[in-house]
């Protein structure tokens, strides 16, 4: 059964609220939403389906969770926001679902933050354990690898793709694909260098961290063509597998990379 609801809160017959499930004040949890066990909803939260949501995650109040997409092209189409398990989600964050010029689902994965006025457009892909700061800003469709970390008032421009590991500067405005393991700055975000603090804090060795250094300045530093370093970079990945993700992401980029 649904744990502590409140006696304001507001939800639609049809819900399905796991065991555990805590409602607050004024919330209002719309038809077609599912939310898993031991999920809390803060006060004046609004969720909106078709949505499933994971276990133990935390909404809080006045988050705008499932709602239809900010497009022009949205007709009312039963498209869905999917998330999974131990996310938090902060104040005024808006989460959106998707389109069917797309694939109609907007899906997150587990053990994100999300601070206060986040925004994630429709069809967006998001990972596990990333970190949207203070009003950071996804246009829609963008992919989002695992541990992706976005400081302040960062954005990330419509179709754009970011690979794991890699760190979004406060204020940056990213509008070509991130490679993994890179941090971008500026306006527009170009490379900086590579998101070594966070490569020590998830466990890669002293000799990772170096090989991927490397692989940063033949992609960056070394004056080679893109196709050049993409070859070099593969010869490197059979030695060093820790580049593998960066040289799979290469060719999967869609609106060239940040160079």
């Amino acid at each position: 059964m649904a744990g502590n609801i409140h006696p304001t809160a507001m939800i639609a017959p049809d819900a399905e609220l796991g065991e555990g499930v805590e409602v607050g004040a004024y919330a209002v949890i719309g038809p077609g939403v599912q939310v898993g066990a031991n999920t809390r909803i803060g006060p004046h939260a609004v969720l909106e389906g078709p949505m499933r949501i994971g276990t133990e995650n935390v909404i809080l109040q006045f988050a705008s969770v499932g709602s239809a997409p900010q497009d022009k092209k949205y007709k009312g189409e039963p498209t869905r926001l999917e998330i999974g398990d131990r996310n938090v989600i902060r104040e005024c964050v808006t989460l959106n679902r998707g389109t069917v010029q797309d694939q109609g689902l907007t899906s997150i994965g587990s053990d994100n933050l999300f601070m206060a006025y986040a925004h994630v457009a429709h069809d967006c892909r998001i990972g596990s354990h990333c970190v949207l700061a203070n009003n950071a800003t996804l246009g829609g469709h963008v992919h989002l690898g695992d541990w992706v970390i976005m400081g302040g008032l960062s954005a990330i421009h419509q179709f754009c793709k970011v690979g794991a590991h890699a760190f979004i500067a406060n204020n940056a405005a990213v509008t070509r694909d991130v490679p993994p393991y890179v941090m971008v700055v500026g306006q527009p975000a170009g490379a900086h260098s590579v998101n070594s603090e966070g490569l020590k804090r998830r466990g890669f060795t002293p000799e990772q961290i170096r090989n991927i250094r490397s692989a940063f300045r033949v992609l960056y530093r070394s004056g080679l063509k893109l196709a050049e370093a993409e070859q070099q970079l593969a010869a490197l990945a059979r030695e060093q597998p820790e580049l593998g993700p960066l040289v799979e992401f290469l060719p999967q980029s869609t609106r060239s990379i940040v160079r």
